[in-house]
């Protein structure tokens, strides 16, 4: 216990009693200095009676009156920090002397209560991309589809190539991430990712995600993290649900191109618990000529009960969505069926998720425990066209992807906290295990019937079913991390981190394609953390990763007959398993700036192949040479005044094969070594009001830069500039409304682009040309919210 002594006299300061009352004050801290807002501070009489209580306000600032001269002890705490014991004397025979007391983060871990950008994270993140996003800002958000809740990650960019029921296509870091390849996403600690899926691999649709039950988006970049393992090597992002709900509430929406959207949500006491249920209708046809008529509906129901320290959940999920599919369109299409025209007016599809998951967790006096299980059920039936008539001019290129499956997994991990010498310590051990029984198809269709195919440059006949085949993909991963504060301004995270893959196929179409495969891959792991030293503190981070490949490909001996090729029985040699990657990062945090918080960072990062099973064709595709990311990444969050907010998030990437990639060229290229669609730069800013007088709203820019699409690249995207805006009234505690403009510029931009052979009529001649989705035009949105 530390003494201390503070005097205080009768002056004007002096409440109510004379001398014999005295004040005492004092500002909460951390060790970087900033404040901490919430603390508990109690008074307690020399023998241990709690004499008074109160917190520290926002401005980490306390104040005690009503003292009489003696001797106190206070004790100062606040969640994630150790508390603190002071020895206090107070006197009538010398002035007030404000106390200023430092707490310490109460271990290594991260478990620190964070809720948004503007809460401090020095002393607790273990890199400067690593980061939380409140639901103030998410909500604070005009977003055009729920996906664009990932956006509020820096340097991350969400889009659309299809219907509005498809899973988005995803950019961070120098990848075209396809629907998820290296970019891993939670739900409440279940994963979204979907492994060996029909139309791609790591496929995660964030279509089951209800906005206005985020609590908060906790992201990481690079794989630097013990706790998550595929599809992590670009980045991670686990979404928190609220258990409790501020507000009951419900939600009324509408506005251009067929949109609607309603949402509801209510939570109550039950018990010892808590019951939290909800749910959305959904409706858009967008700005399509043949309109999207998405429908979806989601509903969520939680029961929880406890606290941080000890407690327990129980979720339960559902989605359905159905679809019509504006896919992409050649640019020579354009004068064909116009700006937002479709070559083919059935392509579409559905798809449904029904999961539970558990999750139980116990802190003690020493460790922590917790354990998420999870089952879900899903389904989807995609039919598309990408290339129209340039395999069949009579019944044109349409094809049907099938994905059905089971899935069941559990992560556990236990953590004990000690001291080594003196030193904190913290020592985490984890198992996860996620297995998928599958069952995924490849059909060749016309108007969405299955039917056999004609290639037209061999005469071969191309079946109706390209492929079908059951199998189980099983994952299994196991961790040890270590956590050391070696000193007051320097610790340490060290981790191994090993992981299994198993797959067991069994092909209903070409019985060689069946057979297991397997794969072991260790990924050791280093963070140091250097400060702080005048609010800013140092990071240096490497280690390995890796993302799973489609257990089809890992069996497969025979190339599946189908437009890319026509050709029964040619060999085909099976994909890896899994693809290993590795990493660093050097970056740097700083709150040096009053109301300021800034984080820059130069990462890089190696991919040992792009090599991946194509759901499209059956096939590989190419590009098995290793690749090469680098880049940096500037991230501010300003909050100058109590009712703004501002942020300015840029990040530039370059990507780059090792060697020349002949595949990936334009006809006649020897080719080049570009990665084709890799995003370059990033920039997303915004300004917003909250609550101002019942006023809020929000002024959003969204730019991505132009992209190679060839390896060559010989064709190149333009970028895309997005503007977003929302303006709400608070009217009463009840009403709200508000509305959204939506591309306020009205800008033509692309959602996405790509380059590839295709013939848009059946008597045009085949053309290699930019292919792409348009970004919707402007357009307006009005809603009323109630709350009760």
């Amino acid at each position: 216990m530390a003494p201390f002594r503070a005097a205080a006299q009768e002056g004007p300061g002096t409440p109510r009693g004379g001398a014999d009352s005295l004040p005492l004050s004092g500002t909460v801290v951390d060790a970087s200095g900033a404040v901490i807002a919430g603390a508990a501070v109690e008074v307690r009489s020399a023998n241990g009676a709690v004499r008074t209580t109160t917190e520290s306000d926002a401005t980490g600032s306390f104040r005690i009156a009503g003292l009489s001269p003696g001797t106190y002890r206070l004790v100062v705490s606040s969640p994630g920090f150790e508390s603190k014991e002071i020895l206090i004397t107070v006197v009538t025979t010398a002035p007030p002397l404000p106390l200023r007391i430092t707490l310490a983060v109460g271990s290594v871990s991260t478990s620190i209560n964070v809720q948004g950008r503007e809460d401090s994270l020095i002393g607790i993140a273990a890199s400067a991309t690593q980061g939380t996003v409140g639901a103030a800002e998410i909500q604070s958000r005009p977003i055009l589809r729920s996906g664009e809740v990932l956006e509020t990650v820096p340097g991350v960019i969400i889009t659309q190539h299809a219907g509005g029921g498809k899973a988005n296509q995803y950019f961070l870091r120098g990848f075209n991430l396809d629907h998820g390849t290296d970019f891993a996403i939670f739900l409440d600690g279940m994963p979204l990712n979907l492994p060996s899926h029909a139309h791609g691999e790591g496929y995660a649709d964030m279509n089951t995600v209800i906005p206005e039950f985020v609590e908060r988006v906790d992201y990481e970049k690079g794989p630097y993290f013990a706790d998550v393992g595929n599809y992590a090597s670009a980045g991670n992002a686990h979404l928190v649900f609220f258990k409790t709900l501020p507000q009951n509430f419900f939600k009324i929406e509408g506005g251009m191109y067929g949109y609607g959207r309603g949402v509801f949500g209510v939570s109550k006491k039950l018990g010892a618990g808590s019951l939290l249920f909800g749910g959305e209708i959904y409706h858009d046809d967008g700005p399509w000529t043949h309109p999207d008529g998405y429908y979806k509906f989601n509903g969520l129901l939680t029961y929880s009960r406890g606290g941080d320290g000890d407690g327990f959940s129980i979720t339960a999920r559902a989605y359905h969505g159905k679809w019509n599919s504006s896919d992409q369109i050649a640019a020579n299409a354009v004068p064909l069926v116009g700006f937002f025209g479709t070559l083919n007016p059935t392509d579409g599809g559905n798809s449904q998720r029904y999961s539970l998951q558990g999750e139980w967790h116990h802190q003690g006096a020493n460790s922590e425990t917790r354990l998420i299980a999870y089952g879900f059920y899903y389904d989807l039936d995609l039919f598309s066209d990408f290339t129209y008539f340039l395999t069949d001019p009579v019944r044109g290129d349409q094809f049907e992807q099938q994905d059905r499956r089971w899935v069941a997994g559990l992560d556990a991990r236990h953590t004990i906290f000690s001291r080594w010498f003196g030193r904190k310590v913290e020592n985490t051990f984890g198992l996860q295990v996620r297995n998928d029984w599958v069952h995924n198809a490849l059909f060749q269709t016309e108007d969405r019937i299955r039917m056999p195919k004609t290639d037209s440059s061999t005469g071969t006949t191309l079946p109706a079913t390209t492929q079908n085949d059951r199998f189980a993909d099983a994952q299994a991963g196991f961790y040890a991390e270590n956590k050391i504060q070696w000193a007051e301004k320097f610790r340490s995270i060290l981790a191994m981190r090993g992981d299994v893959g198993l797959v067991n196929v069994t092909s209903l179409v070409t019985a060689a394609n069946s057979g297991t495969a397997t794969k072991f891959l260790p990924s050791p792991k280093l963070s140091l953390i250097f400060g702080p030293w005048s609010k800013t503190e140092f990071y240096a981070q490497g280690g390995f990763g890796f993302h799973s490949n489609d257990a089809r490909g890992a069996t497969q001996t025979v190339e599946p007959v189908s437009a890319d090729n026509p050709y029964p029985n040619t060999p085909s040699t099976p994909i890896p398993l899994l693809i290993p990657t590795k990493g660093a990062e050097v970056g740097v945090r700083t709150l040096a700036f009053p109301h300021l918080q800034s984080t820059l960072s130069l990462w890089y990062l190696h991919s040992a192949s792009e090599l991946q099973q194509s759901g499209d064709t059956g096939g590989t595709v190419a590009s098995q040479q290793p690749s090469n990311r680098q880049g940096v990444e500037w991230a501010n969050y300003y909050t100058p005044l109590q009712h703004w907010a501002f942020d300015f998030d840029m990040a530039h990437s370059r990507a780059r094969f090792t060697s020349i990639d002949p595949d990936d060229a334009a006809p006649g290229s020897p080719g080049g070594n570009w990665v084709p669609e890799a995003v370059g730069w990033v920039l997303a800013s915004g300004a917003t009001l909250h609550d101002l007088k019942g006023f809020s709203g929000s002024l959003r820019l969204r730019y991505f830069g132009p992209r190679y699409l060839t390896s060559d690249a010989a064709f190149r995207s333009n970028s895309t500039a997005l503007l977003n805006a929302e303006v709400g009234y608070r009217i009463n505690e009840t009403w709200r409304i508000s509305a959204e403009f939506l591309n306020l510029l009205n800008r033509r931009d692309h959602d996405i682009d790509y380059a590839y052979t295709s013939r848009i009529t059946p008597t045009a001649n085949p053309a290699f040309t930019n292919v792409f989705h348009p970004v919707e035009p402007v357009q307006f949105r009005i809603g009323v919210r109630g709350s009760f």
